[in-house]
């Protein structure tokens, strides 16, 4: 009999501040910032328990990139303080501490992703409206094309009820001599 396992999904947070000068040493000017990412890569594979020391599994937050990049790949920060939330098998890797530039760029984009999501609401709201409008112009196209009908069905009962009125008349249509008249006859 195979039991059935349920996998917990282990959410771990830490804080570290990762030391960047000491592998950055060995390493020649013009690639200097690739080794330090490489470096937080290795720093949290070891620390954050990640199986086979896979550094793919490190996901490096957007801002941390910029704030590692910021000075050129020449000059690295010396070290940097990270926020680390560990899902399962994926490490997301944040930045604690925020340079001025980065919090004003943060709050930037945040404005814009609510601005967006606001502007999301509307095209809902007006397609659902849109919608709801459609139904009803669909339902009076039916109410009008059945008045149409019945107003086409009365027009033919009134023109037969005037028929049969004009028939009933005195003198009433007159009938029609079927065979044409001869001109030389009629001279």
């Amino acid at each position: 009999m195979a039991k059935k396992t349920e996998t917990k999904i282990e959410k771990a947070e830490r804080e570290y501040i990762i030391p960047l000068r000491y592998k950055g040493r060995a390493v020649p000017r013009y690639k200097k910032t690739p080794k330090a990412i490489k470096t937080i890569k290795e720093f949290l594979v070891k620390h954050m328990k990640v199986k086979d020391r896979n550094l793919k599994k490190i996901k490096i937050d957007k801002y941390l990139n910029e704030q590692m990049w910021f000075r050129g790949i020449k000059k690295p920060p010396v070290k940097i303080k990270v926020k680390v939330v560990k899902e399962g098998d994926v490490v997301r890797v944040k930045l604690v501490d925020y340079s001025n530039k980065l919090k004003f760029k943060k709050l930037r984009e945040v404005k814009k992703e609510k601005a967006a999501e606001e502007v999301g609401k509307k095209k809902k709201q007006e397609k659902k409206e849109k919608v709801e409008e459609e139904k009803q112009t669909e339902e009076q196209k039916k109410e009008e094309s059945e008045k149409v009908k019945a107003g086409a069905e009365a027009t033919k009962q009134l023109g037969k009820a005037v028929a049969k009125q004009i028939k009933h008349e005195v003198g009433g249509k007159k009938k029609q001599k079927t065979q044409p008249v001869r001109k030389a006859l009629a001279k």
